[in-house]
């Protein structure tokens, strides 16, 4: 029986190192867009963007979205998905139109990085 338990224990253990390798396997592509972008290049092309967005990322149009602060991954595919028509805007299918895909992971990591702050009422 105790040879039984080693085993059981040995696959026990096996089975959970295989796991983490396959949650780090996950999660590594959903971070690599940090890694590779740009703030600054994101920065220069978000003044396109200030319009409707902010120049801080603060919206001036009530139908405009704040984006300060947003998860850099949900920009990402929030812009592919205007981009691609899955996800359907005229004002931004047109302004993502001509966007790179280092432009929209620059531009997501640029709204990402600022910080904001909030204040309890």
């Amino acid at each position: 029986m105790r040879a039984n338990s080693r085993g059981a224990a040995r696959q026990g253990r096996a089975g959970a190192l295989m796991a983490g390798a396959l949650c780090l396997g996950v999660s590594m592509p959903l971070a690599a867009p940090a890694a590779a972008a740009d703030v600054a290049a994101g920065r220069a092309k978000a003044v396109q963007c200030a319009t409707c967005h902010g120049a801080n990322g603060m919206a001036t149009l009530p139908e405009a979205p704040n984006l300060a602060g947003q998860n850099e991954i949900y920009l990402v595919k929030a812009l592919q998905d205007f981009k691609s028509g899955a996800r359907k805007n005229e004002m931004m299918s047109l302004m993502v139109s001509g966007l790179s895909d280092s432009d929209i992971e620059n531009l997501a990591a640029f709204y990402q990085s600022i910080e904001i702050t909030v204040k309890q009422p």
